[in-house]
């Protein structure tokens, strides 16, 4: 046997032929859907961005004298000053209420509140929902769970809050104790349903808070703990055995000579 009789030896990856040449439509195709890959994320964060810090400057300009605003000695307008104006307002009002004086004030204001009647119920309520969420110290949806709604073996993502009250508590059926959980609707997570469920078919997962707000906005496209790394490897190792094989097959094979 010569060498004209043996198979032709495959070549390594990295010598491998190039792909043969796709359309142009293909090509744009692709070339713009990874443009909007790259740009759409970062233009919609400048967009929320922009539109928060100009939010804040609407509502705070008024409220600050006309001889103070810089586009009063400038030829534009200078966005953000509204917001640092609020940053450090409300830093000079936790300082203050840090103080004797300063608590004596806010409970004078609290119980001037509290005599109002319609007004009384609103702000007991939105204080207690300040202080849970920025306190840093309740566990108010900072656990993920998992209840079987809207029907039975459908599950969706809560987030759960706290037990309910003493009196919640004697009027809810069974004696199973119950939780508060609040379920987000995709893709707008700030909407949702609030009910109370039995601590028994409520399934808690190793979850956070910010992992489940991604996983229902996206819709479940994106999938918490999923390793991208990985993925992308599997996928380039296949399209490279594709390759390999389709060249292999395509390369002609000599004549055998006698």
């Amino acid at each position: 046997m010569n060498r004209n009789d043996l198979p032709p030896l495959m070549p390594p990856p990295g010598e491998l032929p190039p792909d043969a040449p796709r359309g142009f439509m293909a090509r744009f195709r692709n070339y713009f859907l990874t443009g909007l890959i790259v740009a759409g994320p970062i233009a919609i964060t400048f967009y929320l961005t922009w539109w928060f810090v100009t939010w804040v400057d609407g509502l705070v300009r008024p409220f600050v004298p006309v001889a103070y605003r810089p586009e009063t000695y400038l030829p534009f307008g200078l966005p953000g000053s509204g917001l640092i104006v609020a940053v450090v307002a409300l830093t000079l009002l936790g300082f203050l209420t840090a103080n004797l004086i300063g608590r004596t004030l806010v409970d004078l204001g609290e119980r001037l509140l509290g005599r109002m009647p319609v007004v009384r119920a609103i702000y007991r309520g939105l204080k207690q929902v300040f202080e849970t969420l920025f306190s840093g110290q309740g566990s108010s949806f900072r656990r993920v769970g998992l209840v079987e709604f809207p029907s039975p073996g459908m599950w969706s993502i809560v987030l759960i809050s706290q037990s309910p009250s003493v009196e919640i508590a004697a009027s809810l059926p069974g004696q199973d104790e119950h939780i508060s959980v609040f379920l987000p609707c995709a893709p707008n997570p700030t909407t949702g349903f609030f009910f109370y469920v039995p601590k028994s078919k409520l399934i808690e997962v190793e979850m956070s808070a910010e992992d489940a707000a991604t996983l229902i906005m996206s819709c479940g496209v994106v999938q918490p703990g999923s390793d991208t790394q990985k993925k992308i490897a599997a996928l380039t190792e296949t399209a490279n055995a594709a390759r390999a094989a389709n060249a292999a097959s395509l390369k002609p094979v000599p004549a055998k000579v006698d």
